[in-house]
């Protein structure tokens, strides 16, 4: 004869099992997660966000400038504005020249 689970019992295995099975569900987001974060880095890693055309990094005095090769537009990098903003007025005016056609 085959003893029946008390309810106490009962409910302790369900919730082990619905935790086992959120626990799994939780590593597999963060895997996907971490797939497609890579996946869309390689799609746009060193692209322009304005138009898609290639970025050309180029070291300014320290300060590494990605410029638009289509465009022409000039983005930064996090800590970038700041290292810039800490550019003197003659080495800003200089930075800026190199971008102008």
């Amino acid at each position: 004869m085959t003893q029946k689970p008390s309810e106490g019992e009962e409910g302790y295995f369900v919730r082990m099992e619905f935790e086992r099975r959120r626990q799994a569900e939780i590593e597999k987001h963060k895997r996907d997660t971490q797939k497609e974060k890579e996946r869309l880095k390689s799609l746009h890693f060193m692209k322009c966000p304005k138009c898609g055309m290639e970025l050309i990094e180029i070291d300014y005095r320290g300060v590494q400038v990605d410029k638009c090769s289509g465009c022409e537009g000039v983005w930064l990098d996090a800590g970038e504005l700041e290292a810039v903003a800490g550019l003197e007025k003659s080495v800003l005016d200089g930075l800026f020249s190199v971008f102008k056609r």
